[in-house]
């Protein structure tokens, strides 16, 4: 994954988490994470046409660390490109990677993105719960409503 970064217009890492409980076993969710270009379908064909993947090139079969992926998408500030590498993968536990983006937005700017995208699956009862956490580590300049993200509100919150 090669990428041109221009530099951070963050003050600090965003950090979002959010949790789930799920009916289907850990080890299933971790097989729906790990096949990538499924991921077309729960995070494209199944989402709101303003907020979604579109495309995706991907491997066959599971992802394990190091395995290269790339995809496009569409959402409210514009389009997206993006390249992403495989980090972690413990089955069935834990599936990690790392994205390079890069947004058009509908006003003709370009942003560069990494992020990176972390599921921490664990067994309970007869489901499981998924955890995921994204993290903006890099975005070459903050358009729209995200340059709130470097005030120095005590209402904004970074990692």
């Amino acid at each position: 994954m090669q990428t041109q970064r221009n530099g951070n217009a963050l003050k600090g890492e965003i950090v979002v988490r959010v949790e789930q409980a799920v009916q289907a076993p850990a080890e299933v969710v971790y097989e729906l994470l790990a096949d990538v270009g499924g991921h077309l379908e729960w995070g494209g064909r199944m989402q709101k046409k303003n907020h979604r993947l579109l495309s995706i090139q991907a491997p066959e079969g599971p992802a394990s660390v190091g395995t290269e992926f790339s995809s496009s998408g569409a959402d409210a500030m514009g389009t997206f490109i993006d390249t992403s590498v495989v980090t972690e993968a413990t089955r069935p536990s834990l599936f990690e990677f790392v994205t390079e983006a890069r947004l058009s937005t509908k006003r003709g700017k370009v942003v560069e993105w990494t992020l990176v995208h972390r599921y921490e699956i664990s067994s309970g009862g007869e489901g499981s719960t998924v955890s995921y956490t994204i993290r903006t580590v890099r975005i070459s300049e903050l358009p729209g409503a995200l340059s709130l993200f470097n005030s120095t509100s005590p209402a904004c919150v970074r990692s």
